[in-house]
């Protein structure tokens, strides 16, 4: 008798849940979209996203969230659609209860800045672009080149995140011009040269021995005398003298702060003005475009 009554009890138990998830399940599909609340999750002051333009964004596609069924809304849908926008990185999308619908986004995090003829615009790591505007500014590594789908401009990403973990490097680099895919020139800080580092490959020797050859070749030879350092080839550094001298405005004295080759290795080859002619033609970067260009301003997101 007494199992009988357990037995009874907890078929009731059993009842009561399975009209409580049924009558849950109707309320959901009756249930409409009375709100959307969207987050900007990584927006500060200098912010480009907002809620309002990530919901015009939406409106612009004819994707209309209020007063939709909460059962019609599909998620992945709508963070397709987000995800299309060149000024976000995330998009994810909860549905609250009491009809409550949040957005999170993520605006896009720029790694690199690339003026490529007269267009110049912000990439990601992942590679996704933005147009560049004056009405926001990124302080990141300057590129200067012409990109395809084969050669994009994220194959410079890992050169540059090297560049940018080393403050010495860090310091020394104002922009990276590319001619083509085996002559990459840096700009230095330090004005009368440019250092061609050939390809995006193997550049963690390269750079050492640019380090090298800044502490122990140019103190004694002279900081004006070079206007091209090539150290692209194995082994050695082919400097290129300068025809004229120019005027030395910053004094540089670098510290060497990784294992450096041996300097006895190092094989510093000079070429003179008149045998380097085409070389130099090769390797001399355009001018350096200006930061501050002024592009199309737009629609604050």
């Amino acid at each position: 008798m007494k199992r009988l009554i357990q037995n009874s009890i907890l078929l009731v138990l059993v009842i009561a849940l399975a009209t409580g998830i049924l009558w849950a399940r109707g309320k959901y599909r009756e249930e409409v979209c009375t709100r959307v609340d969207v987050e900007v999750i990584n927006g500060d002051s200098t912010s480009f996203v907002t809620p309002s333009g990530v919901l015009g964004d939406l409106a612009s596609q004819g994707i209309n969230l209020k007063g939709k069924r909460m059962s019609d809304i599909d998620a992945s849908d709508i963070e397709e659609a987000l995800h299309l926008s060149p000024y976000l990185e995330t998009a994810d999308i909860v549905k609250c209860q009491d009809g409550r619908l949040l957005i999170r986004v993520s605006q896009l995090e720029p790694v690199l800045r690339v003026f490529d003829g007269d267009k110049s615009y912000y990439i990601n790591k992942a590679g996704k672009h933005m147009d560049a505007s004056t009405y926001y500014h990124s302080d990141v590594p300057v590129v200067q080149g012409h990109f395809t789908k084969q050669y994009p401009a994220t194959r410079l990403l890992p050169l540059v995140n090297y560049v940018e973990s080393d403050s010495l490097l860090r310091s020394l680099v104002t922009m990276y011009c590319v001619r083509d895919t085996n002559n990459i020139i840096i700009v230095p800080e330090i004005s009368g040269h440019v250092i061609n580092i050939g390809n995006a490959d193997g550049f963690e020797n390269k750079f050492a021995k640019l380090k090298l050859f800044y502490r122990e070749v140019l103190p004694k030879k002279g900081w004006n005398t070079y206007d091209t350092i090539s150290v692209k080839w194995n082994h050695q550094i082919v400097a290129t003298r300068r025809a004229k001298a120019v005027v030395q405005t910053i004094q540089y004295d670098p510290e060497d702060d990784e294992q450096a080759p041996d300097p006895q290795t190092m094989n510093v080859q000079e070429v003179k003005p008149d045998d380097a002619a085409k070389a130099k033609e090769q390797e001399q970067p355009a001018a350096a475009p200006k930061t501050e260009q002024k592009d199309s301003k737009p629609k604050k997101k």
